[in-house]
């Protein structure tokens, strides 16, 4: 590589990085027009978005989780997926099924694969601990390898791809723990508080009126995933790299 290519390659990261830094800041503020406060929660679910990462937000009811997930899917311009789990759930009700469908013009009958709601940008598992740990299981391969294996045939998921999960740490009544295997797919897992006073004000300042702001898109996929590539090719020092294996004890 000559150092002329290798100067625009810097050019081309560094004009990246602005845009980066951009992107957060209109993200906040698209965000901000729906959710009062919650400022470190958004800031981490954009920290693992651009580093292609699924999240899991906990708290309790009423806190704003899936408004959360889906003004930022609105301000993504990406393709969003919900997926409401219940106690009855089954896997094919996410991935997807295979009908037979008979070619009017040979008579003969063939299986059509028909996608479920996983083939999405992003998938708001909401309430994730209601479905049994088969309905569950589901979406390690998809969170994992960004496929969908159905009937022998390995299907890949449209990029960029995240599974945005909700889950209520209180109420454990009709609810299944999420095995190791399912919270190692998941990058960050988020608590979300309560707000303050002044947003709990704030907050019912805003639901009493009838303006129902309305959230721009500020980014594409193709454009994030550029950024995401950008992460990755982002060098980590050895001293980071060392403390990382610590924290598990």
């Amino acid at each position: 590589m000559t150092a002329t290519q290798e100067a625009t390659i810097v050019d081309r990261d560094v004009e990246l990085l602005e845009r980066a830094a951009e992107v957060s800041d209109a993200m906040r503020r698209q965000v901000a027009k729906r959710i009062v406060g919650q400022h470190d929660v958004v800031d981490e679910l954009l920290t693992a978005l651009f580093a292609n990462g699924h999240v899991l937000l906990v708290g309790v009811p009423g806190l704003a989780k899936t408004l959360l997930i889906q003004t930022v899917a609105e301000a993504l311009d990406l393709e969003f997926s919900r997926i409401q789990f219940t106690p009855d759930l089954m896997p094919t009700d996410i991935t997807g099924t295979e009908v037979i469908e008979e070619d009017r013009t040979t008579g003969r009958r063939v299986f059509r694969f028909v996608k479920g709601p996983i083939f999405a940008n992003i998938v708001l598992a909401d309430e994730i601990n209601r479905t049994p740990p088969k309905t569950q299981a589901a979406l390690l391969e998809a969170m994992q390898e960004r496929a969908v294996t159905a009937a022998g045939e390995t299907y890949k998921l449209p990029p960029p791809f995240f599974v945005l999960a909700t889950q209520n740490p209180i109420e454990q009544e009709g609810t299944y723990p999420l095995p190791e295997a399912q919270l190692d797919r998941f990058m960050l897992e988020l608590p979300i508080y309560y707000p303050s006073k002044s947003e709990e004000e704030e907050i019912a300042m805003r639901t009493t009126g009838e303006e129902n702001p309305t959230v721009q898109a500020v980014l594409s996929a193709s454009e994030l995933i550029d950024l995401q590539r950008l992460v990755r090719r982002i060098p980590a020092p050895p001293s980071l790299v060392s403390f990382a294996p610590n924290t598990r004890y």
